[in-house]
């Protein structure tokens, strides 16, 4: 089974994820995608992460009625900081019949340089590329093991759904509703 990792902090989950993750599970060779909770990306700032257990279940709400999105925990069992390689060579091992790829933004293709054993990813896995506004000319797309794909153009983004939050906005639609249920009754974001 081909297997598509779509890593992220997921804080929170919105419809945004969704879309990509639904739009590579049935659009490209990938037969399901894994959205992998990370529980600190090595190259952003720790922010206003909230509790990982709260982010997992959030996408677990997000993605239960769905047949070829699940949600991966693998990072939280992992040392820290997540580096993506450490990653797939765990899962690797762990599940030799699979083939991975990982799934990243046009905007991660340009930054992938500076990831730990970057050369390895490209060699050893393929690459599905979903555009995001404002980083469309990568050096790296043109590498065999990319694929940049036709994923719908989303410019939502968790920052925005945090700020609306805090700042008592509506965001229905912008979440699943489980989710949002979920932000509300644990007074989340506020």
């Amino acid at each position: 089974m081909k297997i598509g990792l779509l890593f992220g902090s997921f804080n929170p989950i919105h419809i945004g994820h969704l879309i990509i993750a639904n739009y590579l599970a049935n659009h490209t060779a990938l037969d399901k995608v894994w959205l992998v909770v990370s529980p600190q990306n090595p190259l952003k700032k720790y922010g206003d992460l909230i509790n990982t257990y709260d982010r997992l279940e959030m996408a677990k709400l997000a993605t239960s009625n769905s047949d070829n999105i699940e949600v991966s925990d693998v990072e939280l069992k992992l040392p820290q900081p997540s580096y993506t390689i450490d990653t797939l060579t765990h899962l690797r091992e762990k599940y030799p019949q699979h083939e991975f790829a990982v799934i990243m933004g046009s905007d991660n293709l340009i930054s992938l340089p500076k990831w730990k054993n970057y050369k390895l990813i490209l060699r050893d896995y393929r690459v599905y590329v979903y555009p995001r506004p404002g980083y469309e000319n990568a050096e790296l797309a043109s590498h065999p093991s990319v694929t940049i794909t036709m994923t719908p153009l989303m410019e939502l983004s968790a920052t925005f759904i945090r700020k609306s939050l805090a700042d008592k906005k509506n965001v229905q639609y912008f979440v699943p509703d489980a989710v949002l249920s979920f932000i509300e009754s644990k007074n989340l974001y506020r």
